[in-house]
């Protein structure tokens, strides 16, 4: 008999990274590609859809040359795990792309989310969704893009074409089927938390026409026999699907409540299971409150998130900048030590815990003597700083943290974690997997299959992480957060300043 393994995919904003992970939890293969970002306007950010699935397919590929070299291993199963908020259309019957992926980070909604949130239905719709009214979520891009291509939404209207997040197009790729994640689509702010269906009143606020959207299912589907995806043996299921976000938090802990993780990636994103009688009622000032996942048999298990917007882009930013790439200012940056110099990344308006979309970016804190290595610390360094003021937000909710668990690119440098330690004044739990969304929705796929239990999930979890343990004091933490708060206030505006 063989010993199965799971291929997991995590299509990402800025790549698409493929695990091959084998019956004991262990990472056999990896791989990567890159993908681009189009920017035809501003506040507009897109992508290409044939990118897209080229990547899948490529690292997919490259992933399972790993599987022909262990002629005992067969493929068990495929897990997705993908961005979010991000939105394309396409055909009902062929499931071909209408026009470009338009991004999370896209911001043409924003004018019409001011009006909505500026009023008692903005209240409703957070009441509704978790979620504050912002256009990184799903539904005015969603709405504008139907005007784009269905202007008098006759098609959408008539199930024609489908619009919606990215695992929903993925799923119609690979499996034929017509359906959405429950977790992704508790980010487009189209769905009711309290009932876990698409909500009539909020389709009718945004003008999104229901026909025209997946049906929302549990995280492990079903969704079917991974057919349309290159290489997977006929009849391989798709046995589990996650938000990327929330495959990371899965990773780290299958679900235990309280455990506050951060992904470092092209934005960053912290996350906690809301533990019981905290899943209903006001969302904690700052937080949003979000589905994670739902498995067979139970109702959706809900989260408290904060987005920060710009993290790893403001890395990529500098390091354009600079004339280097992310590697390179990470090594620039250790050539700087500590700076006085700060960067606050308001590139489109601040995220977490700020929310404050009319900020604008400010470098501050220089002097005659501020180097390359400088601004390259102040950018990296940016990151940590956010991380450390939103934690405060989970704090106020769940009360103090002893831990906080790490993942994304950015966590495998071990600089920045020691400096996100001292700044927290907790220890910092890094995953060894850069990877790590696609090892969670691997490790849910292996949870569904019945090839691990939850407590096999928690001990890959803690086998697989290293530690890095604050070295500063409360003064030092305090001046340095004292320095990073003056620079926030410089980039918004007196009235958006409490």
């Amino acid at each position: 008999m063989k010993s199965p393994a799971v291929l997991a995919l995590d299509q990402g904003t800025s790549s698409t990274k493929a695990v091959l992970v084998d019956a004991d939890g262990v990472v056999r293969a990896t791989a990567a590609r890159p993908l681009a970002l189009a920017h035809p306007g501003p506040g507009r950010v897109e992508q290409d859809p044939a990118e897209i699935w080229a990547s899948v397919v490529a690292a997919a590929g490259e992933a399972l040359t790993a599987l022909a070299g262990r002629p005992g291993t067969e493929l068990a199963a495929v897990a997705l795990s993908t961005q979010r908020e991000s939105v394309l259309a396409w055909r009902a019957d062929t499931g071909e792309p209408l026009g470009p992926l338009v991004s999370w980070q896209d911001r043409r909604g924003a004018a019409r989310c001011a009006r909505l949130a500026a009023g008692a239905e903005g209240r409703e719709i957070t009441a509704r969704t978790g979620l504050p009214v912002d256009p990184m979520f799903s539904a005015t891009k969603a709405a504008a893009l139907l005007d784009e291509l269905d202007p008098g939404r006759r098609a959408a209207r008539s199930g024609r074409i489908r619009v919606g997040t990215v695992d929903a197009w993925l799923l119609r790729r690979i499996t034929g089927r017509d359906v959405m994640e429950i977790g992704n689509a508790s980010r487009t702010q189209l769905l009711d938390l309290a009932t876990g269906a698409w909500d009539p009143h909020l389709l009718d606020v945004f003008g999104v026409e229901r026909a025209a959207l997946p049906e929302p299912v549990p995280s492990t589907g079903p969704f079917g026999s991974a057919d349309g995806l290159p290489g997977v043996r006929p009849g391989t299921p798709l046995a589990a699907v996650l938000a990327d976000s929330h495959a990371a938090l899965f990773a780290h802990g299958a679900g235990r409540p309280g455990l506050v993780k951060a992904t470092y990636g092209s934005g960053s994103s912290l996350m906690a299971l809301a533990p019981a009688g905290t899943d209903s009622g006001p969302v904690p000032e700052g937080l949003a409150r979000t589905v994670a996942w739902q498995l067979p048999g139970t109702g959706p298990a809900l989260a408290f998130e904060a987005n920060i917007a710009a993290a790893g882009t403001a890395v990529r930013w500098a390091a354009r900048l600079l004339g280097t790439d992310e590697r390179g200012l990470a090594a620039l940056a250790e050539e700087a030590g500590e700076t006085t110099a700060v960067l606050v990344p308001a590139f489109e308006g601040l995220g977490a815990p700020y929310w404050d979309r009319r900020a604008t970016a400010v470098f501050t804190g220089f002097t005659q003597a501020t180097t390359r290595a400088d601004f390259a610390r102040a950018a990296l360094d940016s990151t940590a700083f956010q991380v450390a003021e939103t934690l405060r937000l989970f704090e106020r909710a769940l009360g103090p943290q002893r831990v906080l668990h790490a993942d994304g690119g950015a966590s495998a440098n071990a600089a920045l974690m020691r400096l996100q330690a001292d700044l927290c004044g907790c220890q910092v739990r890094v995953s060894a997997h850069p990877e790590n969304s696609a090892l969670g929705a691997a490790r849910l796929a292996g949870v569904a299959l019945g090839l691990w239990t939850d407590a096999d999930v928690r001990r890959h979890a803690e086998r697989d992480t290293t530690l890095a343990r604050p070295r500063r004091d409360a003064a030092w933490r305090a001046a340095h957060l004292a320095r990073w708060r003056d620079a926030v206030r410089r980039a918004r505006l007196p009235s958006d300043v409490p």
